[in-house]
């Protein structure tokens, strides 16, 4: 099966199960830093998949797609695409549950086992230049 296939059916059935339940990134040394919905509809103003967002935006110092901002660049401790962050981001849903770590380091304690984010921290170089395509193939 290629990878735009599997992409596809993974998007059917995580998709349904993602949007169960809204899960946010929080960021900096206490997670105290809002960074966006980490599976909203690509319009929504906290979306990370919205590029005109102050989440989703590659310019945005809030967005974990500007690669040179604390919490997009490779060489971070905030950022997810850090093989060694210290503090990346954490995964919460909408009641406050916690559900990992956004990140490389395969290292970190409690990195997230949840299937969107292996496939963020698998593709985040694609994702980072068509966010709205990946958004496309994972949710819809």
């Amino acid at each position: 099966m290629g990878l735009k296939r599997f992409l596809q059916l993974l998007g059917l059935l995580a998709g349904f199960w993602f949007q169960a339940q809204t899960l946010h990134l929080y960021g900096g040394a206490d997670q105290d830093q809002y960074l966006g919905c980490l599976n909203c509809d690509n319009f929504d103003k906290n979306s990370i998949w919205n590029k005109f967002s102050d989440y989703g935006n590659v310019f945005s110092s809030k967005s974990i797609w500007n690669p040179y901002g604390n919490y997009g660049s490779t060489y971070s401790a905030y950022s997810p695409w850090n093989s060694y962050a210290s503090y990346p981001p954490a995964i919460l849903d909408q009641d406050g549950n916690f559900f990992g770590f956004l990140t490389l380091n395969p290292y970190k304690s409690d990195r997230s086992e949840l299937e969107l984010a292996v496939i963020l921290c698998k593709h985040h170089e694609e994702i980072k230049s068509d966010v709205g395509g990946w958004y496309e193939r994972l949710f819809r």
